[in-house]
This record gives C-alpha cells, structure tokens and sequence, in this order.
C-alpha cells in the first residue's frame, strides 16, 4: 500500500508538474501575441502630436508625381484569378471583388509580408480612392522606419470618414515576377484616379505614382492633397 501511495503521489507530482509546465508555455504564447501592439504603441508615441506634414523625411526624398493612362475600371475578375500588372506597384487594373476581401475593409491601415491582402484586391481599394504607401523589405527591415509608417497610419485611424481612405502594405519580392521599385527608391505611394473628382469619363482616368528614398509624411500629405479619394472612379464605395 505504501508503494502504490507513494506511486500515485509521484504521478500526481509529475501531472501538476505537466499542467505548470504547459500553463508557462501558454502564458508566454499569450504575451508574445500582446507584446507587438503594445510595444508599437509605445514606439509611436512620439508621433501623437506631431502634424502628418512633419513626420519622416521631407519631402525632397521623393521623385515627381508620374501619371500613367489607366484601365481595369469596373473590371471584376473572379477570386483566385492571378491578375499581371505593368508598373510595380499597381495603380490600375482589373480586380477581385469579393464581400469583406476585395476592397480589402478600411479599418485596418498597415500590414505586413505575413498577411498583407492579394494585389487584386488591393486595386480593388484603389478603385474606391484609396492612397496605397507600399514599402519593400529595406523599409521593411528598418524597424525606425517601420515605426514611421505606422505613426503615419495613424493620422488615418478610422472608417467613418472617407478622407482617410489609405493603406500602407509591403511590396514583396514575389511580386510581379520580382519587379522592383526604381534604384535607391523603397517607398511608394499608388492612387487611381478618375482625371479630376467628379470626372465620369473612363478615359481620363490615370494611375499615379510616386517613388521615394524614404518615407515621408510631407510627402504623402502632398500626393493625398492633390489626388484625394474624390478623384477615383468610385469614391462613394468603401
């Protein structure tokens, strides 16, 4: 009877021992998963009061605005359908459009290589006014940067109010085939425009570009000023 006791004490020992075990592991899973956001809150803070217009580089870090005829409007293709696009990155061009994936839904503003949304849906968004910042894996890897990007995307908080229709997302080096951005540029801003709000015409509509170094606010405050949501093909949309 002893041995059995002491049999069963020591399986007992050993099961708490598996249970503490197994509850450490989970409370490191659960506080990695918690420790990203908060320490990007933390990191971001220093933007909280600073006007988008002064956050990054100036915006001397950016080529010219470039302007390329555009077509795809309205052009739905089914989900799944690998799109080609001519310029890296899209601006135009046909698309999936698919309920709660294409558009991609505007609450959510920047995304990484781990679940950044297909291209076809992406144009979906620039389709309804949406301003894309794509950034390549020298920002990527840049953690000040990316920290930047995300105090930028702040400024945008929000689905109730059109104007902050804007995303920013990786541009992978599967993409396209491996396309890139031009040499020395690691940063771009992508919109689609309608050739002025209001226009109806579907041949004045244009894909606009612009490539920089680094990334700039000014810049982008700029680029949205001159090219806001109103001036797409279909703005009302979300």
């Amino acid at each position: 009877d002893d041995i059995r006791k002491k049999q069963k004490g020591g399986e007992r020992r050993r099961g708490f021992a598996i249970v503490g075990v197994c509850a450490v592991i989970a409370l490191l899973i659960v506080g990695a998963a918690a420790f990203q956001p908060i320490k990007n809150w933390w990191d971001g803070r220093e933007f909280d009061n600073l006007a988008l217009d002064k956050i990054g580089a100036p915006a001397s870090v950016c080529q010219d605005i470039e302007e390329k005829k555009a077509d795809g409007n309205q052009d739905h293709v089914p989900e799944g359908t690998a799109v080609t696009y001519t310029t890296a990155p899209p601006a135009f061009g046909a698309h999936w459009n698919v309920a709660g994936i294409a558009p991609d839904p505007m609450g959510r503003k920047v995304y990484t290589a781990d679940d950044r949304p297909p291209l076809e849906a992406l144009v979906h968004n620039l389709e309804h006014g949406y301003t894309i910042l794509w950034y390549d894996e020298t920002i990527a890897d840049d953690d000040a940067a990316m920290t930047t990007i995300r105090g930028i995307a702040e400024k945008f908080a929000g689905t109730s109010n059109f104007r902050f229709k804007f995303k920013a997302v990786p541009w992978l080096p599967t993409d396209e085939d491996g396309a890139s951005f031009p040499d020395g540029q690691h940063v771009a801003f992508t919109h689609w425009s309608a050739g002025g709000a209001g226009e109806t015409d579907v041949e004045k509509q244009q894909g606009v570009f612009q490539y920089c170094s680094d990334v700039s606010g000014a810049a982008l405050e700029t680029f949205m000023d001159e090219y806001p949501y109103l001036d797409s093909p279909e703005p009302n949309a979300g």
